[in-house]
């Protein structure tokens, strides 16, 4: 018998079946599994009334020259990454490669820290990556207080924006900026703290880690952490 002949045969002796057959219908989805729009939060400090959106907030700001920083960057480093990650990374300002092409971490810490998500299966491109600084300070200097006083409704306007569901910090002036303390990093790396309806996570800035690769396993544990978390 021909494999055409033995086809129809088959499928001329199903249709004698067909209302006695259980045939599965396409599984259809679930509210909770559609994209839902995520209730935002205003966070105490930020604009109001928010922005429509992360490009919008971007575009009224990025000329911004309320701090001397204003004066001296080459490129505003605004953020880079998913709106509507589940998690942003804060880190503390930008730096040379930053300040040259206007993305956050994109220089040695920044590939340090692609490798690290990498290694706890989390792509970079699904996440959202700012600073507390906006602009470079110069010489790589630490941000002073009244610039990240300016800064400040900027990216509680962003965390707004997005309304992750877990907020990392990396390093001291990350952390400190956002809850608000002066306690060293030893005492806040490795917790996980309820902020503003988020989870927050401490850890130390990647380019720590470059200065002192032998810590770096607190960095691994602290990622592996976060990925349970997810």
């Amino acid at each position: 018998m021909s494999k055409s002949r033995a086809v129809r045969d088959y499928l001329e002796t199903l249709a004698l079946f067909e209302e006695d057959l259980y045939l599965p219908r396409e599984q259809s989805i679930r509210k909770s599994d559609a994209t839902v729009p995520r209730e935002l939060k205003a966070l105490e400090g930020a604009v109001s009334p928010l922005p429509a959106s992360l490009a919008e907030f971007e575009q009224s700001i990025c000329n911004c020259v309320r701090c001397a920083l204003g004066q001296t960057r080459t490129k505003f480093v605004f953020g880079d990454g998913d709106a509507k990650a589940r998690v942003v990374f804060v880190g503390e300002a930008p730096g040379h490669d930053e300040d040259q092409t206007g993305i956050p971490f994109v220089g040695r810490a920044g590939q340090l820290l692609n490798d690290m998500l990498a290694e706890v299966g989390i792509d970079r491109k699904s996440v959202y990556i700012c600073n507390t600084l906006k602009c470079r300070p110069p010489g790589n200097r630490d941000p002073l207080p009244e610039e990240k006083a300016t800064c400040r409704p900027y990216l509680r306007t962003q965390l707004s924006l997005i309304s992750p569901e877990i907020v990392v910090c990396l390093g001291k002036h990350a952390a400190n900026e956002l809850l608000g303390t002066d306690l060293p990093m030893k005492d806040l790396r490795g917790r996980v703290m309820p902020w503003e309806g988020m989870k927050l996570l401490v850890t130390y800035h990647p380019a720590y880690y470059l200065r002192n690769m032998s810590q770096k396993v607190h960095g691994d544990a602290d990622f592996k952490l976060l990925r349970s978390l997810l």
